[in-house]
């Protein structure tokens, strides 16, 4: 997995790294001071995962997570826990604490390449809006359309499908079901969220340049500006 760490304070930087150096399966490709050169580095290099400190000079390592590419897994390193709610709503991976204890990182570590492994065994075959998908949920099942799912929410290492009055839950990532999907069709709103297109009911302007889409089912999404832009271009003549 390639890693980046992104922190202001040169030390807190070195003792992450001197913790990761102990995992082959970790390679640290750069380390970033702030938001703005974490974000270039992050579209340059295209890693796997970042150590994200949370508050920094300028943006805020939660304002880079609502900007950088949604494929990217995000463990927030912090001295702080009330930013954790907020962390998880953008669909952070895992939110450690400074100082960084091993045994908590070699958990974060773990889970990660888990889903690193697991992603490399699932089918990623593109996937038609008339296609048919099958679904389990314990000892439920669905056969149902891809085009009558309307929204693909992220729950932590699971994702919420949701279709008709149903919405049950699989064991898969947000972003390999993204791989498979067509963006003309399906758009990643954000982090947490791909909405199926058709069921758009009325899109409005949001807070700082974002936007707020309201689903058919009355379910709305906050979308980032950076998506939002996408988005508008997307839907535009």
């Amino acid at each position: 997995m390639k890693a980046i760490i992104i922190d202001d304070e040169r030390l807190a930087r070195q003792e992450l790294k001197n913790l990761l150096a102990q995992y082959k399966e970790v390679e640290v490709i750069a380390e970033c001071s702030d938001a703005i050169q974490a974000a270039e580095k992050i579209a340059e290099l295209k890693p796997d995962v970042i150590f994200c400190d949370i508050q920094m000079p300028g943006k805020t390592g939660l304002e880079l997570v609502e900007e950088i590419s949604a494929s990217v897994d995000v463990v927030f390193v912090t001295a702080y826990d009330e930013h954790a709610i907020k962390a998880f709503e953008l669909n952070a991976f895992d939110y450690l604490l400074k100082p960084v204890q091993p045994q908590r990182l070699a958990e974060t570590i773990k889970k990660l390449s888990i889903k690193e492994s697991s992603t490399k065994t699932e089918n990623n075959s593109p996937l038609t809006i008339r296609d048919m998908v099958f679904v389990k949920d314990g000892e439920k099942c669905w056969f149902v359309k891809l085009n009558d799912i309307r929204l693909f929410e992220s729950e932590g290492n699971y994702v919420r499908i949701y279709f008709d009055n149903s919405r049950p839950l699989i064991l898969r990532s947000l972003n390999s079901l993204e791989t498979r999907l067509n963006e003309k069709e399906f758009f990643r709103a954000s982090r947490k969220h791909i909405i199926n297109l058709n069921f758009i009911l009325s899109v409005e302007q949001w807070f700082n340049g974002g936007l707020n889409v309201k689903l058919k089912d009355g379910k709305e999404i906050e979308i980032s500006r950076r998506q939002a832009v996408k988005l508008k271009d997307l839907m535009s003549l």
